[in-house]
Parts: structure tokens; sequence; C-alpha cells
């Protein structure tokens, strides 16, 4: 699965004090939760929607337990579809790492934060991030190597056109 994390200049939210509207604040700055002012998704204030709810009342609330898609999906009364497409969504950002068979026999997959703590989880997203912006930093210092040489080429003037051949009238006729 791709990393992606959007990056954007803002202040830190340490003065809020509400931890909903911490979550929902960085939630929207990650690039999980959809932009807006108004604190509202299509089906109401954010923090009653499902991608909310799963980060809070999942993952925030008990991050060292691994999730069954079948009991987010029940819990959080949506399909598993809805559920997957929000674990994706995590998953890209790498804040979820994947369980194998917890406690049950029948092999499925539990998902929690990783590391069981939102702070740890967050350092592996981060060294992510620092990852690819240092591979943007080679490749922009390889692009300034390639403009430097092509700079320093001597230029070559472009190529006379050949002449044109006279059209066959003209040509016939000796005639202008």
């Amino acid at each position: 699965m791709p990393f992606e994390l959007p990056l954007r200049y803002t202040t830190p939210l340490t003065p809020l004090g509400d931890v909903n509207e911490v979550l929902r604040e960085f939630l929207r700055l990650v690039g999980y939760l959809p932009e807006g002012d108004d604190g509202r998704s299509t089906e109401g204030p954010i923090e009653t929607g499902v991608a909310f709810r799963l980060v809070r009342e999942c993952f925030v609330a008990q991050p060292e337990r691994a999730w069954y898609v079948e009991e987010i999906a029940a819990r959080l009364g949506t399909s598993r579809p809805t559920i997957y497409r929000h674990i994706n969504k995590l998953k890209t950002l790498d804040l979820l790492e994947e369980v194998g068979e917890v406690n049950d026999g029948k092999g499925r997959k539990g998902y929690r934060l990783r590391y069981g703590n939102l702070a740890r989880a967050w350092d592996f997203t981060e060294a992510h991030a620092q990852n690819a912006l240092r591979r943007y930093r080679d490749t922009v210092n390889h692009l300034e190597t390639l403009i430097e040489k092509e700079r320093e080429r001597p230029r070559e003037l472009p190529a006379e056109p050949a002449p044109r051949a006279a059209p066959a009238a003209r040509a016939r006729s000796g005639g202008r």
C-alpha cells in the first residue's frame, strides 16, 4: 500500500483542550477526514461519522487491542466495505498494523494502532515522511545537476533550412 501524507504548514493544536476537537483537526490535517470549517460531514457532525468514530472509539480508546472488521462494522453500525475503506486510508498514513489470528484460531486479520500507541505510530509515519522528502531532495539535486550540465554545453546553432524547390510550373517555364 502506498504511503500518502499531505504536508501543510500549520500551527500546533496545543492551545485546544478538547480531545475530540484536537483529534478531528489532526485527522483533517493528515488528510484522513475531509476539509471543512463547520465540523460537519454529509451525515452530520464529524464526531458522529464512521471515519471519526472508527479512530476515536476503537483505535484511540483501546490502542493495544486488535479489532476485526466484522466487530468494528457491528459496533459502528456500518458495512464491512465502509470499514475497509477507512482502514485503508489509515494504512496509507502507516498508523495501523495488521495482526493475524487474534486469539480466535480462525486466521482472520485484526487491526490496531501501530505499536499500540498513537505517538509511537506517528513516529513511524514521520520517518516515512522524512524518507519521502529525502527522495524528493535527491531528485531535485539530480535535476539541478542535469540543468547545470545543459548550461555548460555549447549551444549549437539551429541548422539552416534546406532550400525550397521551385514549384513545378515555374521550373518548366523558367519564369518567375
